[in-house]
C-alpha cells in the first residue's frame, strides 16, 4: 500500500496563544501520533507558511524571530521529527514556481471569489496581488506532496475547493498528474473565548498566551469579564472547559457558587499545570536552537525531495522541460 500524505500549515503570525492550541494544534499532534505509526503508511509535512506570511509581516526581524518561535512552539507541544517534517516553506522554491504555472490556467473572476478576497475588498483595503493571489500559492502547497488529506477549520475549506478544481483543470489540459486533495474538517475543534467573551484572537488584546508565566497567567485571567447576573461566569467557565471536563467542574462551580474570585484562583491553577511542562519543554528546546534550525534544514530537505521530483513531472508536462 502507497503512503498517504498529510500536509497542514500555520502562518509565522505571533504569539501563539491556547485559542491557537485547542483551534488547532493540538489537533495537528493528535493527527501525527493517530497517523504516523510503525508501518509508516502515512507522511506528514508541517509546513511554516512564512511566504503566505508574508502579506502580514514586512519586517526581516520580525519575520525571522516569528519563524523560529513557532517552530519552538510546535516542537515543544510535541511535534515529533522523526514522524513529521516541519519546513519553512520559503526553503522549498518549488511552491512559488508551481503557483505561478497555475496562475497561467487560473481566471481573475475565478480567485475573486475567494474569501480572503472578499474580506478584504469588504475592508476597501488597497488589496495586494499576494492577497488576492493568495489561493493558487496555497494550491501549489497542497498539490506538490500528492496531498492526501489537509486538515482545516470549516473556514478554510474553500482552498481545498480551489485545490481540487485547479488539480482537475490542469490534469483536463495536460493529462493525469495531481492527486485530489481531501478536507479533513476538524468538527470538533474548540472555539475559545478570549477574556473578553469574543473569540480569542491577538487582534482582540484578550489572549491567555500558551507559554505564558503564571505571573501572566493569573493577569490574564483575573482580567476576565464577569457579569455580576449569575451563580457561574460564563466566560471562566468556557475556558475552564478546556482544561477538566464538565463533570469535574460541576462540583468545583457548586462549592464556589458566586465566588467568581475563587473560580478564577481554581482556572489558574488548572491552566498553570497544564502550561508549566509546554513551558519548560520550550524553554529546554530554545538553549539549543542549532537543534531546531537542524529539524526545519531536515524538513526541507524531505520537502524539496518530494516537492522537486513534482514539480518536474509538471515541467514535462506543459512542455518547458526539454
Amino acid at each position: 500500500m502507497s503512503k498517504k500524505t498529510i500536509l497542514s500549515g500555520v502562518k509565522p503570525s505571533g504569539i501563539a496563544h491556547i485559542g491557537n492550541y485547542f483551534g488547532a494544534m493540538k489537533q495537528f499532534v493528535n493527527l501525527q501520533n493517530s497517523h504516523a505509526d510503525v508501518d509508516q503508511s502515512f507522511m506528514q509535512f508541517f509546513m511554516i507558511a512564512d511566504y503566505h506570511g508574508l502579506n502580514f509581516i514586512q519586517n526581516a526581524k520580525e519575520m525571522r524571530e516569528n519563524t523560529l518561535n513557532l517552530a519552538l512552539d510546535y516542537l515543544a507541544i510535541g511535534l515529533d521529527p522523526k514522524k513529521s517534517h516541519l519546513f519553512k516553506q520559503s526553503d522549498v522554491s518549488a511552491h512559488t514556481e508551481l503557483a505561478w504555472i497555475f496562475d497561467t490556467i487560473t481566471t481573475m473572476p475565478y480567485l475573486s471569489r475567494a474569501h480572503a478576497f472578499k474580506d478584504a475588498e469588504a475592508k476597501d483595503k488597497e488589496i495586494s496581488v499576494g492577497t488576492f493571489n493568495y489561493p493558487m500559492l496555497m494550491t501549489a502547497d497542497i498539490l506538490l506532496y500528492d496531498t492526501d488529506i489537509v486538515p482545516v477549520g470549516q473556514d478554510q475549506k474553500q482552498h481545498i475547493e480551489y485545490a481540487r478544481d485547479t488539480a482537475q483543470k490542469f490534469n483536463n489540459i495536460f493529462g493525469e498528474t495531481f492527486k485530489l486533495p481531501e478536507h479533513l474538517i476538524l468538527e470538533n475543534v474548540a472555539t475559545v473565548p478570549g477574556t473578553d467573551g469574543k473569540k480569542m484572537s491577538k487582534s482582540y488584546g484578550n489572549t491567555i498566551e500558551l507559554f505564558a508565566t503564571e505571573g501572566e497567567i493569573k493577569k490574564a485571567v483575573m482580567s476576565i469579564v464577569t457579569d455580576s447576573g449569575g451563580d457561574i461566569p460564563k466566560n471562566v467557565y468556557e475556558i475552564h472547559k478546556l482544561f477538566r471536563s464538565e463533570g469535574e467542574l460541576a462540583k468545583i462551580y457548586e462549592e464556589h457558587k458566586g465566588k467568581y474570585k475563587n473560580l478564577k484562583e481554581a482556572l489558574i491553577e488548572d491552566i498553570e499545570a497544564f502550561i508549566k511542562p509546554l513551558r519548560e519543554k520550550r524553554e529546554e528546546l530554545a538553549k539549543n536552537m542549532p537543534f531546531v534550525i537542524k529539524v526545519l534544514e531536515d524538513g526541507a530537505n524531505k520537502a524539496r525531495e518530494v516537492a522537486d521530483k513534482k514539480l518536474l513531472d509538471v515541467k514535462k508536462k506543459i512542455g518547458v522541460s526539454i
